[in-house]
């Protein structure tokens, strides 16, 4: 029997594609939105539709109940309104009927000094990025204070897992695997914030599962993994077939980049997220998601580094 039905609005993104995964391996009927079906998910069906369209949207979300905001805008796009315009149009398409809206939340939205970072925390963004973040979060809180839709922000740290597109380990700590290197990124010493996306996605459907227990707009904060860059890289080398050879990535090179690569330009600016201890903390989660939730860090290390090293797998 069917748990009920969701749509995945961004299905081929890296977080979206974990979220469809997720839903239908816990039996819901999955769909899912994108601009083509670039990464098909087996048990999704694939809705064809663009974002910047309001009746893609609309005709997409149709008579679902639940569904998961997992667009996100390139890194360097957010600016000039561009992410509050999007997260608005899927707030007009979701409509007025009370829907379940999921979105994923991060931990821009407040201060270096924060070291435990709970739901009930004041948000006090430090960077344009971060009142950015606070600004569409904002949209989701007066739709739901007008009884519009229910919405629910699962905040988390930085992302990694199977299928990285575009994470830390495929941009930086992994680039050089075939030739043996790993590049530990952060600061030496200082814990780290991040999220497991096969736990993250099941931690989204567990919520859309108890949405009727829950308040009209409600936040939720991931623990997920919080370790030092030195701890990380040593279950990496523990994980990886081949000997790497570890070094800490110069961060400075991020700014250098950036004077030619607008992405990188933009993560630079953030660098206070690695400088600062900011683990995230939320006890009424954790009673959600009950005990022994959690892929065990090596495991999850181990499935986030395999496929890096596939084609020495295959020697072998």
């Amino acid at each position: 029997m069917s748990r009920g039905q969701v749509i995945v609005l961004g299905i081929n993104g890296h977080v979206g594609h974990h979220i469809g995964k997720a839903f239908v391996s816990a039996g819901w009927e999955v769909s899912g939105m994108g601009r083509s079906n670039r990464h098909p998910v087996e048990g999704v069906r694939f809705v064809k539709g663009d974002a910047d369209s309001l009746d893609d949207l609309r005709a997409a979300i149709g008579s679902i109940d639940v569904v998961v905001n997992a667009l996100n805008l390139p890194y360097d796009k957010w600016d000039n309104g561009r992410m509050e315009a999007q997260n608005a149009r899927v707030i007009e398409a979701l409509g007025t009927s009370g829907k379940t809206l999921l979105f994923p939340g991060n931990i821009y939205n407040y201060a270096a000094a924060d070291r435990a970072v709970t739901p009930d925390l004041k948000q006090r963004p430090e960077t344009p990025r971060g009142e950015i973040r606070q600004r569409t979060e904002a949209l989701y809180r007066a739709a739901a204070s007008k009884g519009h839709i229910q919405a629910i922000i699962l905040r988390a740290g930085d992302f990694f897992g199977p299928e990285s597109q575009g994470d830390w380990f495929d941009l930086v700590m992994l680039r050089e695997a075939a030739k043996g290197k790993f590049a530990m990124m952060g600061t030496r010493g200082i814990a780290h914030a991040w999220a497991y996306l096969p736990d993250l996605a099941r931690a989204f459907e567990k919520l859309a599962w108890h949405r009727k227990e829950l308040a009209a707009f409600d936040t939720f904060h991931f623990h997920g993994t919080f370790v030092t860059p030195e701890v990380l890289a040593n279950a990496v080398v523990a994980a990886a077939p081949v000997k790497l050879k570890v070094s800490m990535f110069p961060r400075i090179l991020l700014g250098a980049i950036g004077l030619f690569d607008p992405v990188m330009r933009e993560i630079a600016k953030m660098g206070y997220l690695w400088d600062n201890a900011m683990e995230l903390k939320d006890a009424r989660l954790e009673t959600i998601l009950g005990p022994d939730f959690a892929t065990p860090f090596s495991t999850a290390i181990a499935e986030t580094v395999d496929p890096f090293f596939a084609e020495k797998k295959l020697a072998a």
